[in-house]
This record gives C-alpha cells, sequence and structure tokens, in this order.
C-alpha cells in the first residue's frame, strides 16, 4: 500500500493530515504492517493536551506494545472510540478508519518539520 500524499509523517510512524485548526492522527501502513495484529489500544480523553513528540498513547499488537507520539502539539477533542472495542481497524485502513486522535493544533508550523510522502518513503520504503 503506498503512504496517502496528503498527510504528513513522523519518523516514529505516525501520520498527520491536517484540516484548518484540526490535525487527525494515526499510524502508517508501514507502521502497522510491522506490528502485526493489533489486538490493543490505549488512547487519552478529550481534553488532554500534548506537546510535539510527547506520548499520547500505546498500541499493541501480537508481536510488541509500542508508544504512540504526538506528531504535533495540540489539544485532544476527538478519539475514534471505534477502535477501543476493534483494534483491528488499525490493521485493515491505517489511513482512513485506523485513525486515532483529532487535535486541535496550538502550533500549525509544527507540521512544516514532518515528512512528506517523499522523504518518509525514502527512508522507509514504500510499505
Amino acid at each position: 500500500m503506498a503512504h496517502p500524499d496528503n498527510l504528513r509523517y513522523r519518523e516514529t510512524h505516525e501520520w498527520v493530515r491536517v484540516d484548518g485548526d484540526r490535525a487527525t492522527v494515526g499510524i502508517t501502513d508501514h507502521a502497522q504492517h510491522e506490528l502485526g495484529d493489533v489486538v490493543y489500544l490505549d488512547l487519552p480523553q478529550p481534553g488532554k493536551t500534548f506537546s510535539q513528540g510527547d506520548v499520547f498513547g500505546s498500541i499493541e499488537s501480537v508481536k510488541a506494545v509500542s508508544d504512540l507520539y504526538a506528531p504535533v502539539s495540540g489539544e485532544v477533542v476527538e478519539v475514534n472510540d471505534a477502535l477501543i472495542s476493534a483494534p483491528e481497524g488499525v490493521n485493515s485502513s491505517p489511513h482512513d478508519a485506523g485513525w486515532m486522535i483529532v487535535l486541535r493544533l496550538s502550533n500549525p508550523s509544527e507540521v512544516d518539520s514532518l515528512m512528506d510522502v517523499q522523504a518518509y518513503e525514502a527512508t522507509f520504503g514504500g510499505h
């Protein structure tokens, strides 16, 4: 699966899709492929704030437990509750239905520090 070119990427394999002052966050297809079957997610509640690079939650798969890092700073305004009961959504649709949280951006310029799709795929490959 190719990584969408309308997203920005963090070296820890989180992606962000910006729409106005809102940033939807998830993990890449590359990350879900490396993790294997996702069995549990620990996601924050709305109202929590994070700085760029902070751990905002964790993801557990059959292979490992990994921290999730905020690609940008902001306040959690929405959580994908469907993933709590069906975490495998991260595997089946990592860039769409498998989104994890939506942040209200507190520093929109941070998006510019993230990789575009060409840089991400050059670093980690197309998968």
